[in-house]
């Protein structure tokens, strides 16, 4: 009788063990009875049929994938090799269990092609200067193709673009070229700016001579206020005038 009691217990139990199933909140179980799909359950506390339901755990988190470095020819014919990290959850854990063999390395193989004939399409300048339209098609691109799946990519971002040696220092030396090119036209507006404030000030005094004398003599009190030792006299201007007149009277007279 004992013996009998015993081996039940031990029934039940190994019956409890195999058809009690605890989810966590973030996790999902798709049931299939007799391989027909009856739906998802969780979180909490699942109880399964033993030998004839079968249940596969969905992590319904966002799940963050890492894509290997790419090697891809841009359309200006420059080798690089691109990586990327994209963020996906999955919305529908019938469909990602139901449609797609391995939903994750699906996931990962698309990603990867993706990236690879994205950045193919771009140039080079593109592809280092408008990062954020190259990270927005591709997000696109994978979110509409793994949509079937029932799962959401959500962000997309290109990590890093690894440029040939060469190509560097090409890229340097545009640089620098492109700095002193800038510097020359700085250095150009600025002497031409100075020009057009001297002709002003030629026109100012041409109209006021009085300017130049003033001018004139606030020369002479910078120059005496850094060289103490000297002693300057200054000469009127006006007193030339007689002289320029005569000269001016010569010539026309020859």
């Amino acid at each position: 009788m004992l013996y009998t009691i015993g081996t039940i217990v031990v029934l039940v139990i190994m019956f409890l063990a195999a058809a009690i199933r605890i989810l966590n909140e973030y996790e999902r179980g798709v049931i299939f009875r007799l391989g027909r799909i009856i739906g998802a359950k969780g979180p909490g506390l699942i109880i399964l049929i033993p030998i004839i339901d079968r249940m596969t755990k969905i992590d319904m988190r966002i799940i963050t994938m890492d894509v290997p470095p790419q090697d891809v020819i841009t359309r200006d014919n420059v080798s690089i090799k691109v990586n990327a990290v994209i963020y996906f959850r999955v919305m529908d854990a019938n469909s990602a269990v139901v449609e797609v063999e391995n939903f994750l390395y699906a996931t990962s193989q698309l990603a990867q092609t993706t990236l690879r004939s994205v950045c193919g399409q771009v140039e080079l300048d593109e592809l280092l200067s408008e990062r954020e339209k190259i990270n927005s098609r591709l997000q696109e691109i994978l979110d509409r193709s793994t949509d079937p799946w029932g799962i959401k990519v959500t962000t997309v971002e290109v990590k890093h673009i690894d440029l040939p040696q060469e190509m560097q220092r090409a890229m340097a030396k545009q640089a620098e070229a492109e700095r002193e090119r800038r510097a020359k036209v700085i250095n150009a507006e600025g002497e031409y700016q100075a020009a057009q404030k001297l002709a002003d000030a030629g026109k100012v005094i041409a109209e006021q001579p009085i300017a130049l004398q003033l001018r004139y003599l606030q020369t002479l009190v910078q120059v005496a206020s850094e060289n103490n030792s000297t002693t300057l006299f200054p000469i009127p201007i006006d007193l030339f005038k007689p002289f320029t007149k005569l000269i001016d009277v010569m010539k026309e007279k020859d």
